[in-house]
């Protein structure tokens, strides 16, 4: 089949026809990205169809018909809602680590996360139809979204050792003594004690606050010294500030919804810009499983971001090669290990290719672009403006590949003037997802959980996909611009539109908090967790108390506290195994049939 074109295609799905429906939380992002992406919908509203699934279709321009199918989970396995997949995947337990119980996050991210793979296997089945394949249906669901999110965490509870920090209650943000909550970012040991020194802050606490903090990331909580709380405590704004700036660490006040929503400019989580003509012919067809087969992405991202993202297109069938510098990644090394390796590493990293690079070196540069002259993507998270400083910037590589797709996956996408650092939880602080991710009756604070590392690496890859059948369609390379800022945005918009409207912007005391039992947590439903908060509970075990629950017609599920604990889980049977190295590793997020 030849590749459907149309001459005025500027969008990727320019002349597709979308129709959905299902449940809103699981069909609405996706209507709305496909919408962005140029599928037009029809006038009439759609059928609300099963209430447990999400059904999507493409139609026109040339495609055989394109279907997409999401839901909640596997029918028989109680999980019915955000709520229910959160507590059994584990996402409550990790974003619960700073508080030392598990926690829901006030926003649906493990729906959010579903319709934007929706919408990647939808591109992707899309792409490989384009290129001359066959038409696939792609499944997928929260669960698998879920297990996706909490899969670093995962590997790290099924390693061969122990976490390198404490799991343990305790984190940011700190409170300054006027009282402004505000986030505390350095990846620099050194900048993080000249920061405390500025602040006279004890000496043993500084140097015993380093390894927790640094390790936040991985490990979702911070037990840092209470000394440095009272030595923030007992400063004002403005000299936490001073010490800032005098240091080199970067702080950032924790800014609200309704601050949020009046900046708010609208803008679409990624960007496609063309920026050259070509087109690449690959020697492997893809096939209804591997519709990237035959495609090569060379990667150079560091941490979570850009390496997820070039994990999923890995998964699609494309062949990724890892730019990494002389030596290896040292975050290979990180603990814990699985067969010498960073167990969270493999979480990301596993199956790719990888070859060492000296960006600083010239003629190692110059390897790195007669690389990318023979690649089809270019993705990276460098710091702004490192790759226009390098020559390996959009421009310079569709000098030597017209046909490339180039993709940064950055912290703010320049939109955001005076931004802080671009990292995980300093964008929770600016975009105020530390107030949207807990309900009003607990104090603003960004998740521990890496929520827009790993959102804005769902993003990224879905930004590729559009810019790989973009190119595919029209002939050209594409630049694509995606970010932890559009990530923030993705998440936070119902809350945002309720600020903006004058409503509550945060979710009401107690939302989504899992009820105790004598040997654990379970969690409602939402929309049974008023009635559910009316049984005592914690004199019964977990399975007597799901039974009362049940018997009364309230939909709940047990609370995943030990992450181990998933590879026996009745709820999961099968989906979780181990690589080759033994670290544990979940099921691809779609199918292909």
């Amino acid at each position: 089949m030849a590749p459907p074109a149309t001459t005025q295609t500027v969008r990727p799905l320019d002349g597709l026809r979308l129709d959905t429906s299902g449940p809103p939380e699981l069909t609405g992002l996706v209507s709305e990205h496909l919408r962005l992406l140029g599928a037009r919908t029809p006038s009439a509203p759609a059928a609300s169809g099963h209430a447990g699934s999400a059904h999507v279709t493409l139609t026109g321009d040339g495609f055989e018909c394109l279907e997409a199918r999401a839901a909640w989970a596997q029918p028989s396995s109680g999980i019915t809602d955000e709520a229910t997949v959160q507590a059994a995947t584990g996402i409550m337990a990790v974003h619960g680590r700073r508080d030392g119980e598990p926690r829901g996050l006030a926003v649906d991210y493990a729906a959010t996360a579903t319709a934007v793979l929706t919408v990647q296997g939808l591109l992707a089945a899309t792409l490989g139809q384009a290129r001359g394949g066959p038409c696939g249906r792609v499944v997928t669901g929260a669960d698998r979204a879920g297990l996706l999110a909490v899969s670093q965490y995962l590997a790290a509870a099924g390693a061969d050792e122990g976490e390198a920090a404490e799991l343990a209650p305790g984190g940011p943000p700190f409170i300054a003594g006027d009282g402004t909550l505000f986030e505390l970012e350095t990846l620099d040991p050194a900048d993080w004690a000249a920061f405390w020194r500025a602040l006279d802050a004890p000496a043993d606490a500084i140097r015993a606050g380093w390894r927790p903090f640094q390790f936040r990331y991985a490990t979702a909580c911070a037990p840092v010294p209470a000394a440095l709380h009272a030595t923030a405590r007992a400063r004002t704004w403005h000299r936490i500030l001073e010490a800032a700036s005098d240091s080199g660490a970067e702080v950032c006040p924790l800014h609200t919804l309704a601050d949020r929503a009046a900046e708010h400019d609208g803008a679409a989580p990624w960007s496609l810009a063309a920026q050259g003509s070509g087109h690449r012919a690959a020697a492997i067809p893809p096939t209804a499983a591997q519709p990237l087969a035959g495609l090569t992405v060379l990667e150079a991202g560091r941490r979570i971001q850009a390496p997820l993202a070039a994990h999923l297109l890995g998964l699609l069938g494309a062949t990724v090669v890892r730019v990494e510098p002389p030596g290896g990644d040292p975050l290979r090394a990180m603990p814990p290990a699985c067969s010498g390796i960073s167990a969270r590493w493999l979480a990301l990293n596993r199956g790719k290719q990888a070859v060492e690079i000296d960006i600083k070196s010239p003629s190692d540069r110059l390897r790195l672009r007669e690389m990318a002259a023979q690649a089809d993507v270019f993705l990276h998270n460098w710091a702004p403006g490192t790759a226009a400083r390098l020559g390996l910037d959009a421009g310079d590589l569709a000098a030597v590949n017209p046909a490339l797709v180039y993709a940064y996956t950055s912290g703010w996408a320049d939109r955001m003037p005076e931004a802080p650092m671009g990292t995980d939880f300093m964008v929770q602080a600016r975009t105020a997802v530390g107030e949207a991710a807990r309900p009003a009756d607990e104090p603003p604070a960004p998740s521990l959980m890496t929520l827009l590392d790993l959102l804005g690496g769902l993003l990224g890859g879905e930004a590729v996909l559009a810019g790989l059948l973009l190119r595919e369609r029209t002939g050209q390379g594409v630049r694509v611009d995606s970010s932890l800022l559009g990530a923030a945005d993705v998440l936070t918009a119902p809350a945002l539109r309720r600020a903006a409207t004058g409503g509550s912007a945060r979710r009401p005391a107690g939302f989504r908090r899992p009820l105790r039992t004598a040997d654990g947590w379970v969690a409602p439903a939402d929309a049974c967790a008023a009635a559910a908060g009316t049984h005592e509970l914690r004199e019964l075990r977990t399975g007597e108390a799901l039974t009362l629950l049940r018997e009364h017609g309230l939909a709940a599920t047990a609370v995943t506290t030990d992450l181990a604990d998933l590879h026996h889980d009745p709820r999961f049977a099968g989906s979780i195994g181990r690589d080759k190295h033994g670290a544990p590793a979940v099921p691809d997020p779609w199918s292909f049939t």
